[in-house]
């Protein structure tokens, strides 16, 4: 009896998508990247609903959607809250700059039904973090009667919902200023069945936030800060164990530049402690180009089943990396370590950003050729140089008054949002268009392939068909990739013309079936490649410039170190560096090592 006498409070979490260019969402059967926002979210509230946040009468009901993989009803959303007495609220979660527009579209939708709306990610917390003034898409929001919140929402998400209960939402909700401790906070959490939704059925956690690092196009530090605020090695092996035992093995790891976390070695040691014991854990990070400078880093990161590391290369042009304050990457240090997660079996994933000063439509190919021939890298992601809110970059276009695209859908990294001083629009386009081909040719990607020496032939083919079948046939960034395109009639952009259901219908279908039969002829390809490799009987010696040893003299010979004035200039430097270093070792009575 007591239990049917029960009220309800329905905790809608929601992570938006983001619209493609015909003003679809892009939606997936499978989507690519886990949200740990909304992983985040859905611990800290299952934690509100045990603990009874809103007395012992009121049962709080949460329900969770990455929008990526799940089709939003609003309608519904808010039926569903109608059937508890209107108690409820929904949160949009970890909104980014580009998936603003789609969340103020639902919201109004939610907000014309009677349901309560709150809106938090890293644009609200960007804009709120680096701006004088709320910028107009913030306000249209609050005039829509949705709230926002920037911040994190650890310590805080119990009162937000006891305002919502009571109907006394604030508009603005601002912890940009007291970023809370991780240690002992509910870990992120996302049941067994939405994490399937996700291809190779891979969850995510943050083991820590922020980064010491002060690149200008990174919102991170203005929204996360500098300071390594971290998880406890059994805060980790808690969230670890709560998974493996609802079948989930796979972990992206979203700390920004987890080399840089204070605990990173009693989290690793920990996670090779599981591996031990028998779990079958595998883990995706995200570093910086120095991590191999941290003894034992890399070292360790193969024993607790990194399987893949994405690394923040941005350029090859010390230049560039020095106007956008990324200092601490030095080029000439780029093979030595790709070398080093090579050899610990890691698959490496760089981050290259196109569209700093001194690119040119040329000077991008000429660098992508470079790479191909002198790095060891598998898998290239470009994306545009983008002044997202919450950088620096932004901050001082808007303060200078640079033009800067109104639409925030646009700001996803793959399309031009501000002038560039060498390249047009348009040519800055092709640029980026160019610079995926390029690097993505049939003859490079088996390349790519046999540098695995037989090692991780199948996770590199995956992974080079998923890039190239996203960006030739889906146009789509590979990170909002997925498998099976999914769009809905009626979901299109408000703006745009409802297209008829005679017309859109049988044009959906054969596009879904031309790019399906497409992916299956260029797996069918990727596997015979694979097959040929594999049966290679030199496969584990195969050798190429990139994969040569590092030697000192490749300094004054490889194009890496002398395509550009600067090039040379990081050259001369780590010369002397070595130089330096060799004679103090020499006086020790030591060998000289190589660079």
């Amino acid at each position: 009896m007591g239990s049917a006498a029960k009220r309800a409070f329905q905790l809608v979490l929601i992570k938006p998508s983001h619209y493609d260019d015909d003003g679809y969402p892009i939606r997936w059967l499978r989507s690519a990247i886990p949200s740990n926002s909304l992983a985040v979210l859905n611990g800290l509230a299952m934690d509100c609903a045990d603990r009874r946040v809103l007395g012992d009468d009121v049962e709080i009901v949460v329900s969770v959607y990455d929008e990526s993989n799940t089709r939003i009803h609003p309608a519904r959303i808010a039926k569903q809250i109608r059937r508890s007495g209107g108690l409820g609220l929904v949160g949009m979660v970890g909104v980014q700059s580009n998936q603003f527009p789609r969340s103020v579209d639902l919201a109004r939708q939610l907000r014309a039904l009677g349901v309560q709306v709150c809106i938090g990610g890293f644009h609200v917390s960007g804009c709120l973090a680096m701006l004088p003034d709320l910028p107009p898409d913030l306000q249209e929001a609050l005039d829509l009667g949705i709230s926002l919140f920037a911040g994190e929402a650890e310590g805080r998400l119990e009162g937000l919902i006891q305002d919502a209960s009571r109907g006394a939402l604030k508009p603005v909700y601002n912890f940009m200023k007291d970023l809370p401790d991780l240690r002992g906070t509910p870990p992120p959490l996302l049941r067994a069945a939405q994490v399937r939704r996700t291809a190779g059925a891979t969850t995510s956690f943050d083991a820590g936030r922020g980064c010491p690092f002060s690149c200008s196009f990174c919102t991170i530090i203005n929204v996360q800060g500098h300071a390594s605020r971290r998880r406890s090695a059994d805060d980790v092996e808690r969230l670890l164990r709560a998974n493996v035992a609802q079948g989930i093995h796979g972990f992206f790891v979203t700390d920004d530049n987890f080399v840089r976390n204070a605990d990173w070695e009693p989290i690793l040691d920990r996670v090779i402690q599981l591996r031990e014991e028998g779990l079958k854990i595998k883990l995706t990070i995200q570093v910086d180009t120095m991590c191999h400078k941290i003894p034992g880093f890399i070292e360790k990161c193969g024993r607790a089943g990194v399987a893949r590391a994405f690394l923040g290369m941005e350029s090859i042009n010390p230049d560039a990396l020095a106007g956008a304050k990324k200092r601490q990457n030095r080029i000439t240090e780029y093979r030595t370590m790709l070398q080093a997660w090579h050899d610990a079996g890691v698959m490496t994933l760089g981050g290259y950003i196109l569209g700093f000063p001194s690119d040119t439509p040329e000077s991008i190919v000429r660098d992508i050729e470079i790479i191909k021939r002198e790095l060891p890298i598998d898998l290239l992601e470009f994306f545009v140089l983008t002044p997202l809110p919450g950088s620096e970059d932004h901050q001082r276009l808007h303060q200078q008054g640079v033009w800067m695209d109104p639409d925030m859908n646009k700001y996803d990294t793959m399309h031009v949002t501000t002038a560039h001083p060498q390249m047009s629009p348009e040519a800055w386009k092709d640029a980026v268009d160019r610079a995926w081909q390029t690097y993505y040719t049939p003859e490079h990607i088996e390349t790519v392939m046999r540098r695995a020496r037989g090692k991780g032939l199948s996770r590199r083919r995956d992974s080079l068909l998923w890039f190239y079948a996203c960006i030739t046939y889906e146009k789509i960034h590979p990170l909002d990739g997925g498998f099976l395109r999914l769009k809905g009639r009626r979901d299109r952009r408000p703006g745009l013309p409802l297209q008829s259901p005679f017309s859109y219908y049988p044009r959906r279908i054969w596009e879904t079936l031309s790019t399906q039969a497409r992916v299956l002829a260029l797996f069918m390809k990727f596997r015979r490649v694979r097959r040929q490799i594999k049966s290679d009987p030199d496969v584990h010696s195969y050798s190429d410039v990139a994969m040569t040893p590092v030697e000192q003299p490749e300094l004054a010979t490889l194009e890496l170190f002398t395509q550009t004035t600067s090039a040379q200039a990081a050259a001369a430097k780590s010369r002397g560096r070595s130089a330096a270093a060799g004679g103090g070792r020499r006086a020790a009575g030591e060998r000289p090592l190589t660079t």
